[in-house]
C-alpha cells in the first residue's frame, strides 16, 4: 500500500481521535507502512502518549477499506479493553471484547464477525487457553488480517509471571500465516526488546524511540516513616495539580490508605483486583470524569487507562523494576505540559520485591510432584494441593507454567496430564533471577535518587538518548510540598488511624482435604489482629519484636492489644471468661504467656496455662493438608478444668495460616468450651 495511502488513513485517525489539527508524525507514518506489508512482522517500543493505538487503528481502517478482515488485539487487562474498545469507536471502527465477565455476550460476537460486521475484536491472553475459545480460534484467525499484541513486553520470558498465557502467542497467534502482526510496548528495555523481536520472528521490523517524558516532573522524597508517608499524602493532596493515581504495592496498603484518606475528608477510593467489576468502571469513570481527586490503586489500574489530563502519580513504596514504575507513572501528563511523579520509597520494599521476583519460579522437584499426581487421572486444585504437598498459590502460578509449555491443560474443572515431560531449564530460569535482582538494584539506586531521575529510568530502559532532565528533583534540588517534612497535624492524624485499623480473620470453616478430621469445622472461632504484614501504624514495634524472637512484647503492642479489645467487646455476647496461651514452639510461647499475662491483668480475667507443643514447629510454606497433620501431632490441651461459663480468648504474638488457631478452638470446644477468641498482634501474610 503506497504511502499515500497510509498516511490517509493514520491522518483521519489521528484527527478523530485528537482533533483536527492533529497531523501524522514521520515514525507513525513509517509504523504503518511497515504493518501493511504482506505478513508483516512488527515491533512499536515508543513512550505512552506517543499515539501506538493511532498506528493500529489507520492500519485496521486501511486494511478494512481494502477488503481484509478483523484486527485481533490481544489485551492483559479490563480496564484496558475497555478503553480501547472506546478509543476504536472513536476511530470510527467498530470493536467488542470477549473476556471472562461477557460469556452471554460471545455467541452475538462471533455471529458479527462471521457478518463481517466486526472490525476489531479485543481478547485477553487468558482466553487462548480455555477449551470453548479455543475451539472458535480457528474460525477466528480466518477472519483476521491483522494481530496486535498490547504491551506486547509480556511475551517475553521476563514477563512469564504476570501474564504467562501471553507466551502461546508465540505458538498459536503468530503462526498465523496470512495475518500481519503488531506488538506494542512502552515498557521493554534492549534485553526484552531483543527477547520479543526473536519470538515474533525473522525480519521483524523495530521501532524505538525515546522514552523521556517532557510532562512529567520526577521526585523522591526519602527517608520518611510510614506515619510520615501517609501524612505525606494528605498534605499533598490539598496542592497537587488536577486529580490522579496513588499507586501502592499491595491490596492491603491500598485498602489503608484509601480509609485514612477519607478519614481526613478526601473523596479517595481504594482500586485493587479484588473488587467487584461493576465498582471498577464506576471508579474508572469518575476519575475519567475528575470527580475524583484521586484513586488508591495496585497495579490493577495500570496499562492502558486512559486519562489524558491525569494530573499526578504517586507511589506509596517502590515497584521492583524501573520498568513497573515507568509503566504505571506513564499514566501521568499524556495531554498535559506538566505532571508530578512522585515517589515515597519505603523500609520494607525490598522484601516485596524478593517476594514477587521468587514466589513463582518453577522448580523441577514440584514440577515432577504434579505430573505424577496427575499421571492417574485428572485433578482438581483441591486435590492437587493435598497430593503433591505445594501451597496454593504457588501450585497454581506452576500450573499456568506448565499448561504454557504444554505439559498439563484444562479438562473443566481439573488438571490433566498432556504425557508431555516438563525439564527445568537452569539457564533460563537463573538468567532471569539474577536479571531481576539487577533491576531492584537499579530501582534502589533510583529511590536513593543517584543521578537525574529521568536520565535513570531512561539508561534503565536501554533508552537510545538518555540525557539528563534538569527538572527532577535531583536536577533542581527541589521537593513538590510539603518536601521532607509532613504537618505535624497530619502525621498526629496517620498514627492514630493506624493504630486502630483492627485486623479481622475470616474463620476456616472446612478442614484440608487429607487430614484425619472432615468435613466442617464445628469451633466457634472469632479472631483479630493488631498488625497485619509490614503494618505502617506498628513498623518499629513489629521490628522490635521480630528482633527479640518473639520473646519481649513492646508496651506500645501491649496497649495496642488492650485497645483492639475495647473496640471488639462492642460486638460481644459475652465477656471472655478466661484467657489462655495459644499453643506454640518454645520460643514463642514466652511471648504469648506474656501477652496474655499483659491482658488477664488488666482486664481482671483467669488465666489458665494448659496448651503444649511437642515436636519441631512447622516449616515455612506448608500447603493446608500438611499443616494440619503436623499440628495434630504437636498440639496437646493438658489439666483442663471445667468449661468457664463465657469464651475463652486465646493469645498469640503471630499468626499466619490460622490453623494453630484453629485446631486449639477445636481441642477447647471438644473439651466443652462452647466459644473461642482469638487476639492475635501480628498477622503474618
Amino acid at each position: 500500500m503506497s504511502t499515500s495511502r497510509a498516511s490517509e488513513h493514520l491522518t483521519a485517525v489521528l484527527q478523530r481521535l485528537a482533533g483536527p489539527q492533529a497531523i501524522p508524525r514521520a515514525d507513525q507514518l513509517a509504523a504503518v507502512e511497515a504493518v501493511l506489508k504482506p505478513a508483516a512482522r512488527v515491533l512499536v517500543v515508543q513512550a505512552t502518549g506517543w499515539g501506538k493505538s493511532a498506528v493500529y487503528w489507520a492500519a485496521t481502517t486501511a486494511l478494512r477499506k481494502a477488503g481484509g478482515g478483523t484486527t485481533l488485539v490481544i489485551s492483559p487487562l479490563l480496564a484496558l479493553m475497555r478503553d480501547q474498545v472506546a478509543a476504536a469507536g472513536r476511530a470510527n471502527l467498530r470493536a467488542e471484547s470477549i473476556n471472562s465477565t461477557n460469556i452471554d455476550e460471545w455467541d452475538p460476537i462471533f455471529q458479527a464477525l462471521e457478518d463481517n460486521q466486526l472490525d476489531v475484536l479485543l481478547v485477553s491472553p487468558e482466553r487462548l487457553g480455555n477449551p470453548a475459545f479455543a475451539a472458535r480460534l480457528p474460525q477466528l484467525l480466518a477472519k483476521t488480517s491483522l494481530i496486535v499484541i498490547d504491551e506486547a513486553h509480556c511475551i517475553s520470558d521476563w514477563g512469564f509471571d504476570f501474564r504467562p498465557d501471553y507466551q502461546r502467542l508465540a505458538r498459536s497467534l503468530l503462526a498465523a500465516p496470512n495475518a500481519a502482526v503488531l506488538a506494542t510496548t512502552a515498557t521493554a528495555n534492549q534485553r526484552v526488546t531483543d527477547d520479543v523481536r526473536k519470538q515474533l520472528g525473522h525480519g521483524t521490523a523495530v521501532f524505538r524511540g525515546t522514552l523521556a517524558r517532557t510532562s512529567l516532573r520526577l521526585s523522591v522524597i526519602p527517608g520518611l516513616s510510614a506515619a510520615e508517608r501517609f501524612a505525606w499524602i494528605a498534605d499533598a493532596l490539598t496542592t497537587l495539580p488536577g486529580s490522579g493515581i496513588i499507586y501502592t504495592l499491595t491490596v492491603a496498603e491500598a485498602e489503608r490508605l484509601a480509609g485514612f484518606l477519607r478519614a481526613c475528608g478526601f473523596d479517595v477510593p481504594a482500586y485493587t483486583g479484588q473488587i467487584e467489576t461493576a465498582d471498577r468502571l464506576q471508579i474508572e469513570q469518575q476519575l475519567r470524569n475528575n470527580e475524583l481527586k484521586a484513586v488508591v490503586a495496585t497495579s490493577a489500574l495500570g496499562m492502558g487507562y486512559d486519562k489524558p489530563d491525569l494530573g499526578f502519580c504517586l507511589h506509596l513504596g517502590s515497584p521492583g523494576t524501573p520498568v513497573a514504575y515507568y509503566q504505571q507513572i506513564g499514566r501521568a501528563g499524556r495531554a498535559l505540559a506538566h505532571a508530578e511523579a512522585i515517589l515515597l520509597p519505603g523500609t520494607g520494599d525490598e522484601a516485596i520485591w524478593e517476594y514477587f521476583a521468587t514466589a513463582n519460579i518453577p522448580n523441577q522437584e514440584n514440577a515432577d510432584r504434579v505430573l505424577k499426581a496427575l499421571a492417574g487421572q485428572p485433578q482438581s486444585v483441591v486435590d492437587l494441593e493435598a497430593a503433591t504437598a505445594i501451597r496454593r498459590g504457588r501450585l497454581e502460578a506452576l500450573l499456568r507454567i506448565l499448561a504454557v509449555d504444554n505439559a498439563v491443560k484444562k479438562d473443566g474443572s481439573k488438571w490433566v496430564a498432556t504425557g508431555r515431560p516438563w525439564i527445568y531449564d537452569a539457564r533460563k530460569w537463573d538468567t532471569l533471577i539474577a536479571g531481576r535482582n539487577e533491576e531492584a538494584g537499579l530501582m534502589r539506586n533510583y529511590a536513593h535518587g543517584r543521578g537525574c531521575l529521568m536520565a535513570y529510568l531512561q539508561q534503565a530502559l536501554s533508552d537510545p538518548n538518555p540525557a539528563p532532565c534538569g527538572k527532577c528533583s535531583v536536577c533542581t534540588g527541589q521537593l513538590p510540598e510539603p518536601g521532607t517534612h509532613p504537618s505535624a497535624n497530619a502525621i498526629h492524624q496517620a498514627r492514630n488511624f493506624l493504630r486502630q485499623q483492627d485486623v479481622i480473620f475470616e474463620p476456616r470453616k472446612i478442614w484440608p482435604k487429607g487430614c484425619a478430621r472432615k468435613g466442617t469445622i464445628s469451633a466457634k472461632l472469632a479472631t483479630r489482629a493488631v498488625a497485619f504484614a509490614d503494618d505502617p501504624g506498628w513498623t518499629e514495634e513489629l521490628e522490635e519484636l521480630v528482633r527479640s524472637g518473639l520473646t519481649v512484647i513492646p508496651s506500645d503492642l501491649l496497649d495496642g492489644a488492650i485497645s483492639l479489645l475495647q473496640r471488639w467487646k462492642t460486638t460481644w455476647e459475652h465477656r471472655p471468661a478466661l484467657i489462655m496461651p495459644a499453643p506454640a514452639i518454645d520460643s514463642e510461647m514466652q511471648g504469648n504467656r506474656q501477652l496474655a499475662t499483659h491482658l488477664s491483668s488488666i482486664g481482671r480475667i483467669p488465666l489458665l496455662d494448659s496448651f503444649s507443643w511437642q515436636g519441631s514447629a512447622c516449616p515455612e510454606n506448608l500447603p493446608s493438608t500438611s499443616h494440619v497433620n503436623h499440628l495434630e501431632k504437636t498440639i496437646r490441651l493438658k489439666n483442663f478444668p471445667t468449661p468457664p461459663a463465657g469464651p475463652v480468648l486465646l493469645c498469640a504474638t503471630t499468626a499466619r495460616s490460622c490453623w494453630t488457631l484453629t485446631l486449639a478452638a477445636t481441642l477447647l470446644t471438644e473439651a466443652g468450651v462452647q466459644s473461642v477468641m482469638a487476639l492475635v498482634l501480628h498477622r503474618r501474610p
